[in-house]
């Protein structure tokens, strides 16, 4: 069986549950086809290549020849590992990935992305320092301060927050709530927010126990 989906996030909306009105994040899991299987006797482990088709090319069928130039008919490729016990025969090059087969309302996933880049930002922004007091003369603003007893030797600490960039780091959020999948559009909307921009690539995957 495989153990996730890939999908591009859209953005954030409202659904209710009852009476209340929950925040979503909805994904597109549309347009993602098979394009390689991978085996544990050939390749070292099970695991099945998938390949997002370019809109423009989403209406027309699957053709093996556009394996031969993907930079033409595929805007990304990813791996989805499969479970040990999966059988790598069940999978077809260039058939559709099932999100009803992966994922149903009710299920609990962790979702990985990337996090939005936001260029070089200082320790305030960056590590949420304080910063200085503001009254009394002070004209520190927003540095970072001491640099620790090292600095006497030319030496700053392994690890020390300091300015630099921000942003651009993948992580991961565990034990989401799927609201509703949405198979005739190819839609996922699970509760909360995840990292990334809109328009970006996420996993998801059911929560491990």
């Amino acid at each position: 069986m495989i153990t996730g989906i890939w999908g591009r996030k859209i953005g954030m909306t409202q659904v209710f549950a009852g009476e209340k009105a929950v925040p979503v994040t909805v994904f597109d899991v549309s347009n993602w086809v098979i394009t390689q299987v991978k085996t544990k006797e050939r390749d070292g482990y099970n695991a099945v290549q998938v390949g997002c088709i370019k809109d423009k090319h989403a209406h027309a069928g699957f053709a093996e020849a556009w394996l031969k130039k993907p930079n033409a008919y595929f805007r990304f490729f990813k791996e989805i590992t499969l479970h040990d016990d999966a059988a790598t025969a069940d999978f077809v090059v260039g058939a559709p990935i099932d999100v009803q087969a992966i994922l149903a309302a009710g299920d609990n996933v962790d979702v990985r992305g990337t996090s939005k880049g936001c260029g070089f930002a200082g320790v305030v922004r960056r590590h949420n320092f304080a910063g200085a007091r503001a009254s009394h003369g002070s004209t520190m603003g927003k540095r970072p301060g001491s640099l620790s007893f090292m600095r006497s030797q030319g030496r700053v600490i392994k690890g020390k927050k300091m300015p630099g960039h921000m942003g651009t780091t993948t992580h991961m959020v565990r034990n989401l709530d799927v609201m509703q999948v949405r198979p005739e559009d190819k839609l996922i909307l699970v509760k909360g927010s995840v990292p990334g921009k809109a328009g970006s690539l996420v996993f998801i995957r059911k929560a491990k126990a």
